[in-house]
């Protein structure tokens, strides 16, 4: 009889335990749908995923010079002197510069930094900040 007894309480403490660390192995529910500062549904399944720092070894004017002609996206005008001269790194992207959207084709192919966006500016292209127009890097002639 205490054999059975000593049984049932080993098991009620198992059962026990069990259920009570349930919750702790359960997901915290941050990232719900709701409007708030974790939006849990949003991944970004790109290359890299970080900061520009090192935008020259994630990519080369090689590697972009042949997406654009592996998509027919050449024959662009470069800028006029004056106005290359302004495009810089580092500097802001000079006022009322023309500067065209990177096709959906090509920007899944390209490194994906948050906060920064690719551009075509003239046949060059350009990584820019969202936030303060700073041009990031540029990649020289990859449209032309």
């Amino acid at each position: 009889m205490n054999n059975r007894r000593g049984l049932t309480a080993v098991l009620a403490t198992l059962i026990t335990f069990s259920l009570s660390a349930t919750p702790v192995l359960a997901n915290p529910g941050n990232n719900g749908n709701g409007h708030k500062g974790n939006a849990g549904q949003k991944t970004e399944h790109r290359k890299n995923g970080g900061k520009p720092d090192h935008v020259e070894s994630d990519i080369s004017y090689a590697v972009a010079r042949q997406l654009a002609v592996n998509l027919g996206l050449t024959g662009y005008q470069s800028l006029p002197p004056g106005i290359e001269k302004n495009l810089a790194r580092g500097k802001p992207l000079p006022p009322g510069i023309a500067k065209k959207t990177v096709p959906a084709s090509m920007l899944g192919q390209l490194p994906y930094y948050p906060g920064y966006e690719w551009k075509i500016v003239g046949d060059n292209l350009v990584l820019i900040a969202l936030s303060t127009a700073v041009v990031t890097a540029i990649i020289n002639g990859v449209f032309d």
